[in-house]
């Protein structure tokens, strides 16, 4: 979305963005061969045991700190499942939308779309999957893959769906930080689409997705 040879500085392009300009000049640093390990045996235990956290994930043969253990798990997005308050994590700064679907009759396609993000384990680190699903027909629309949590590509995936299907009625997704960003609410805008989120904690609330990623 940045282009450095346009006639705008970075900056203000970064302003009218709502980014950090940090991000602009930001270079990834490979992971070690280690740490890829260690991400890896972490994932498989996290599957066999979903709720455990960082305590008590225990790597055989290999003396870690929970505390890098922790770090690890957060790169991968990866937390225990457990009853808590807040499992939503969005920008504070950012508005936050009404939940639209309750008891609402979807039967028709285009009439409600959502989104949601997912990681992937890969041999050497790991990727986020973005997806737009279709709610009435549980058709996948549009993908991206991405190495890092941002808008760009839900943006990306959001006017490619639009370009082939046109713009739904509704878009449902929760409420992360790339989903409230100005760059994706602004596409949503823009097409006169009712923005619809999940309410915090309520995994239920974008059902359909949840059991495309499993």
């Amino acid at each position: 979305m940045i282009d450095k040879a346009h006639e705008l500085p970075v900056t203000r392009q970064v302003q009218l963005l709502d980014l950090s300009r940090s991000t602009v000049y930001y270079q990834a640093q490979p992971m070690s061969e280690s740490d890829l390990q260690l991400m890896r045996q972490t994932d498989k235990l996290h599957l066999d045991h979903p709720f455990a956290r960082a305590r008590m994930l225990r790597l055989d043969k290999i003396v870690v700190g929970r505390s890098h253990i922790s770090t690890l798990m957060k790169k991968m997005g990866i937390e225990a499942l457990y009853r808590k308050a807040n499992t939503s994590r969005h920008n504070q700064a950012h508005r936050i939308y009404l939940y639209l679907l309750r008891h609402l009759t979807i039967d028709r396609p285009n009439q409600v779309w959502a989104m949601d993000t997912t990681y992937i384990p890969m041999q050497r680190g790991f990727v986020y999957l973005t997806a737009v699903l279709d709610w009435a027909t549980r058709r996948v629309l549009a993908w991206r893959l991405s190495n890092t949590l941002t808008a760009d590509p839900c943006v990306e995936a959001l006017e490619e769906a639009i370009l082939k299907y046109g713009p739904p009625e509704i878009m449902n997704t929760d409420q992360g930080s790339q989903f409230t960003s100005s760059a994706f609410i602004s596409v949503l805008e823009q097409n006169k689409i009712q923005i619809s989120m999940d309410g915090k904690g309520c995994w239920r609330d974008n059902v359909f997705v949840e059991r495309l990623w499993k």
